[in-house]
């Protein structure tokens, strides 16, 4: 039997994660899950799966949660420091699904323990990518990618010389505004950038996917995840979404991965590593789509990728930077403070007009959690006083 634990098990991902385990009951034994303010799902899912440990990540919410597990006999815990103790119990296989930067400590404790980390918080990789995987090699611990079109690169790759790959090709969906004239971009509600044609995710990752800073977090993730140049990864709108990701090797070929659009394959993938086993997804029929369509991003649609391209260049600490004011600016959307197209526009100021008082360059290469923790806290404040300016 497996021991799992999934860390946001509230999520889109982590209950995805809950439906491929639940199928398969006697299989696995879940050591821990971890979520955020849906006590009642949190609970819920803890007493189903018999956990040892439920957390909520807020504090405030410690008495909701052992009143939710009153009987249960799981343990009930809350706040960072428990999120990272959930993280170190011995575990085989840890989903790391929490949203954000802060799914960068605990994943990196699982990754301490040695344990199987399949990865769905891209933010730490964006963040701190040469730690993370430093982390993982000093310990013995593996990570699999869980966004889906890394985990289509990662399958592509089996088998294969990595100093034969020339480029890769990530897709986008284009987002829920790909086909809406740009002129309107500027005033589109939250509402409708929450509202994403092919798949079904949370409302932060949907309005991520609208403006494309999702696929800018995704292109400088495989950058560090498959050690890429940026000049090898490329992007291109398909809006079917059945294309996840194509590799191109030397001799011109062309390996790309297809398949439905369900987080139940790359989660599947990662939970069965490295066998293959059967998974409740749609099996595709091509004649029935009929077509499959590919562009190249208009850049003044979607001008977080080449921010992408500036965090590569700059390196160090750019993507800590790059991601916190990613995160800030959509927090001030979805409060109603700033448009839709304002967003990119305050991240890339930042990119290029620094972080007072944060200390060194942005491109200082020692990376540390301290570190990493320093430019988000500081970036968040530059990123405030820009809105309220």
């Amino acid at each position: 039997m497996r021991r799992v634990t999934i860390l946001g098990a509230t999520g889109s991902i982590g209950q995805n994660t809950l439906d491929l385990i639940r199928r398969a009951p006697d299989a696995y034994h879940v050591v821990a899950l971890t979520g955020g303010r849906n006590i009642t799902q949190l609970a819920a899912d803890a007493r189903e799966m018999r956990a040892d440990l439920a957390v909520t990540a807020h504090a405030e919410l410690l008495d909701d949660l052992r009143a939710a597990l009153s009987g249960s006999g799981i343990a009930a815990a809350a706040g960072e420091a428990a999120l990272i103790e959930a993280a170190q119990r011995p575990a085989d296989w840890i989903m790391s699904a929490i949203v954000g930067v802060a799914g960068l400590a605990p994943g990196m404790a699982a990754l301490a323990q040695g344990s199987t980390l399949a990865l769905a918080n891209k933010e730490s990789l964006v963040t701190a990518g040469p730690l993370l995987l430093a982390t993982a090699a000093r310990h013995g611990a593996r990570i699999l990618p869980v966004d889906s079109e890394h985990s289509a690169i990662f399958q592509a790759l089996i088998g294969e010389d990595r100093s034969a790959v020339e480029r890769v090709i990530i897709t986008a969906s284009g987002g829920a505004f790909r086909d809406r004239p740009l002129a309107d971009l500027a005033h589109v509600s939250v509402r409708e950038a929450s509202t994403h044609p092919n798949w079904d995710m949370g409302q932060r990752i949907t309005i991520d996917s609208a403006s494309m800073f999702n696929k800018a977090l995704e292109v400088i993730e495989a950058k560090e995840f498959f050690g890429l140049r940026p000049d090898q990864i490329e992007v291109l709108v398909h809006p079917q979404s059945t294309v996840h990701a194509l590799v191109g090797f030397c001799d011109g070929a062309l390996m790309a991965h297809v398949g439905p659009p369900d987080m139940r394959h790359a989660i599947g993938y990662a939970l069965n590593w490295p066998d293959r086993s059967h998974l409740p997804v749609a099996r595709l029929d091509l004649a029935a789509i009929g077509r499959l369509d590919f562009a190249a991003p208009d850049p003044a649609r979607y001008p977080a990728l080449a921010l992408a391209g500036q965090v590569m260049q700059t390196g160090g600490h750019a993507g800590a930077v790059f991601n916190a004011a990613k995160e800030r600016a959509l927090d001030h959307f979805i409060a109603g403070r700033i448009g839709f197209s304002d967003m990119t526009a305050l991240v890339a100021r930042v990119l290029k007009g620094g972080v007072p008082d944060a200390g060194p360059d942005m491109g200082a290469r020692d990376i540390t959690l301290e570190s990493v923790r320093h430019w988000d806290h500081f970036t968040r404040q530059q990123m405030d006083r820009l809105i309220a300016a």
